[in-house]
C-alpha cells in the first residue's frame, strides 16, 4: 500500500530517465510495463502486462473485451508496424441497427446493453503483434493483473466519481453490481475493489491466449449475454471466433521539413485528421504564438484561432469520408497530399471563422457522392507510450467506448458499446454515409496513437490521449507544443485544452483558455467551455554526445503515472 500511495503522489510528476519509460493512466499499470522491461521484455511485452492491469485498475476505459490500435517501432529493423485490434459488427448487423421506425434510436437507450457490443480485437492484435516481436512468454505477462484483480486495489478520486455517476446504468447488470456496487452503494475513495472472476479470466488469456476469450465457455457466455441482454445484440460465437486483427501501412506526414510524424490509418479517423490539422498549420508561425511569449497580447487568441480552424476543417473531411477502407473506398492520399492542404489552408481567415467548414474535394477514384455523418457522442479509452531500453517504441490507444462500455459485465470484463461510433443513420438525403453499421465492418473511430520521428529517421516522441472525439485536438495541440513551442512533455499535457469537435471549437473550463471564449465567439466561432479529462501520456526522447534522455508526461487531468528508469 505504501508503494502504491508513493507511486500516486508521483503520477502527474515530471520524469527523467536515460534508459527506458513507460507512461499509462495508472501508476500500477505504469508500473506492470516496467516490471515487464525489467524482465528482460521489450516495448511489446510491455504493452500487453499494460493493458491486462488497465483492465482491472481503469475497468471504465479499456479492457480485454474492448478493441484497441498499436503502433510499433523495431528499432532493430527499423520498420513501424500499425496493429488495428478494432471491434467488429456482428456478421448479422443490419445497416438500420440503431434506427427505430426509420429514426435513430436516443444515444442512451442504443449505448447501454447488447445492442452496441463490437466484437472484440484487442487481445487478438495484441497476441499477434507479441508473436511478431515480443520476447517474453505470453503467459508471464498476465501474473501481476491477476493478482491485483484478486487482492483488489484502493479505489481512486476519479473512479469513485465515475461510479456515482454511472451508478444506475451499473445496477442493472448483476455482475457489474455485485464489483462496483456491493451492498448497492458505489465504492468509495480508498475503498478496495476486487474482481476475481476477472482474476480468472487473466489467468486462462495466459494459459490459453486470445483464443480463451474467442472460442470455448467464456466466448459463448459473451454471446449470450450480449443475445439475452433487455437491449439485445445480435453477436455469435463464430462472430467471435472469426475475428482477426490486421496489419496495416501506418499514415506519415512530413512537418516543417524536420519531422516525420505517424499515426494510425482508417478505420481511425485520428491519424488522418491529426496530420490534415499539422499540415495546415504548417502554413502558419506557430512558434510565434507560444503561450507566455512576449509579444502580440492576441497571440494565444490567434493560436486557438488556428488550432480551431484546422480542427474543424479536417472534422469536415473526417465526417464525410473515414471509415472502414476494408468495405469502403477513402481518399486517403488525396486528403493527406500537400497541394489539397494548401488549398483547403486558404480557406483560413485571420480575423473571422469559417461560418460552416464543408468536407473538401481530394483526388479520389470513386466518384460516389457521400453524405457526411452526423456527429455523435464519443468518450471513454485510455493511452500508453512506451521506449524500451532497445530503442523500440509503443504507441497503444485502447478503448472500451464509453467510460464502462455496455455496462454489461461477463466473466469480470466489462463489454464495450464500440458499434455506437458507426453513424445511426445509413444514408441522408438519399446519399450513403460511409461509416454505417455493415456485418462484420469496423467503425471508424477517433483514436491517434503518434510516433514522432527525427531528421535522423528514430523516435523523438510517443504520444497518445484518451477523450474520444476529442482525442484529434489533444494530440494535434500536443504535438505543436512539443514541436513549435519545444514545452517539456509535462508542461504541454498540462496546457489549458482547446481544439475543434466537429464544427465546434471547445475551451477546457476552469483555465486560460476559457477566457478566450468571448474573443473567439466575436470571430464567429461556435464556442462552448467544457470540462476536459484528455488522458494525453507523451515520452519525448533527446539524444545528444551525452546519450539518450527520455521526458515522461502524464496527464494531471486523470490518475496517469511515468514509470522510468
Amino acid at each position: 500500500m505504501l508503494r502504491l500511495v508513493l507511486l500516486l503522489l508521483l503520477a502527474s510528476s515530471p520524469a527523467l530517465a536515460q534508459r527506458q519509460m513507460v507512461v499509462a493512466a495508472h501508476p500500477l499499470a505504469a508500473e506492470a510495463g516496467m516490471a515487464a522491461l525489467r524482465a528482460g521484455g521489450n516495448a511489446l511485452d510491455a504493452a500487453v502486462a499494460v493493458q491486462a492491469m488497465l483492465a482491472v485498475v481503469e475497468p471504465q476505459a479499456s479492457g480485454l473485451a474492448g478493441g484497441a490500435y498499436l503502433l510499433h517501432w523495431d528499432a532493430g529493423a527499423q520498420k513501424l508496424a500499425a496493429w488495428d485490434g478494432r471491434e467488429s459488427a456482428p456478421a448479422a448487423a443490419p445497416p438500420g441497427l440503431f434506427l427505430r421506425d426509420g429514426r435513430p434510436l436516443p444515444f442512451e437507450e442504443a449505448a447501454v446493453g447488447g445492442r452496441p457490443v463490437g466484437v472484440p480485437g484487442v487481445l487478438r492484435m495484441l497476441e499477434a503483434a507479441h508473436k511478431a516481436g515480443g520476447k517474453l512468454p505470453w503467459s508471464s505477462l498476465f501474473a501481476g493483473a491477476a493478482v491485483v484483480a484478486e487482492a483488489g486495489f484502493p479505489v481512486s478520486p476519479r473512479l469513485a466519481g465515475l461510479l456515482v455517476n454511472h451508478a444506475d446504468r451499473l445496477a442493472r447488470d448483476a455482475e457489474a453490481r455485485a464489483v462496483f456496487l456491493p451492498g448497492g452503494r458505489p465504492l468509495a475513495v480508498g475503498a478496495t475493489m476486487k474482481n476475481p472472476a476477472l482474476a480468472a479470466t487473466l489467468r486462462a488469456v495466459a494459459e490459453q491466449g486470445a483464443d480463451a476469450l474467442h472460442r470455448g465457455p467464456i466466448a459463448g457466455d459473451i454471446a449470450n449475454a450480449v443475445r439475452a441482454d433487455p437491449n439485445p445484440g445480435l453477436m455469435t460465437t463464430d462472430d467471435l471466433a472469426g475475428y482477426a486483427p490486421r496489419r496495416r501501412d501506418a499514415v506519415c506526414a512530413r512537418y516543417r521539413g524536420r519531422w516525420t510524424i505517424c499515426g494510425m490509418p482508417p478505420p481511425s479517423s485520428g491519424g488522418t485528421a491529426v496530420l490534415q490539422i499539422l499540415g495546415l498549420l504548417a502554413t502558419q508561425d506557430m512558434a510565434a504564438l507560444a503561450p507566455g511569449r512576449p509579444g502580440d497580447p492576441r497571440a494565444l487568441l490567434d493560436a486557438a484561432h488556428l488550432l480551431g480552424e484546422a480542427g474543424r476543417l479536417a472534422f469536415a473531411d473526417r465526417n464525410r469520408y473515414l471509415a472502414d477502407p476494408d468495405r469502403v473506398a477513402v481518399p486517403l492520399a488525396g486528403l493527406l497530399d500537400a497541394r489539397y492542404l494548401l488549398l483547403r489552408a486558404q480557406l483560413i481567415d485571420r480575423d473571422s471563422a469559417i461560418v460552416t467548414p464543408r468536407p473538401g474535394n481530394p483526388l479520389w477514384q470513386d466518384s460516389q457522392p457521400l453524405a457526411s455523418q452526423p456527429p455523435q457522442p464519443e468518450d471513454g479509452t485510455s493511452h500508453v507510450s512506451i521506449f524500451d531500453a532497445a530503442g523500440h517504441a509503443v504507441a497503444l490507444t485502447t478503448t472500451i467506448e464509453a467510460p464502462f462500455g455496455a455496462h454489461l459485465m461477463v466473466r469480470g470484463m466489462l463489454l464495450n458499446n464500440e458499434l455506437t461510433d458507426f453513424s445511426f443513420l445509413p444514408e441522408i438525403a438519399g446519399r450513403p454515409v460511409a461509416n454505417a453499421v455493415a456485418g462484420g465492418k469496423r467503425p471508424r473511430s477517433s483514436m491517434a496513437p503518434t510516433i514522432v520521428f527525427g531528421a535522423d529517421g528514430r523516435p523523438a516522441a510517443v504520444l497518445g490521449s484518451a477523450g474520444g472525439g476529442r482525442i484529434i485536438s489533444h494530440v494535434a495541440q500536443t504535438l505543436i507544443a512539443l514541436l513549435d513551442w519545444d514545452m517539456p512533455p509535462q508542461e504541454a499535457v498540462g496546457l489549458p485544452r482547446l481544439g475543434a469537435l466537429n464544427a465546434t471549437l471547445e475551451v477546457e473550463a476552469g483555465t486560460s483558455a476559457a477566457t478566450l471564449a468571448p474573443g473567439l465567439t466575436e470571430r464567429g466561432f461556435p464556442t462552448e467551455t467544457v470540462t476536459n479529462t484528455s488522458g494525453l501520456h507523451v515520452i519525448r526522447i533527446l539524444r545528444g554526445p551525452q546519450g539518450i534522455q527520455l521526458l515522461g508526461g502524464a496527464d494531471p487531468r486523470r490518475d496517469g503515472a511515468v514509470a522510468a528508469e
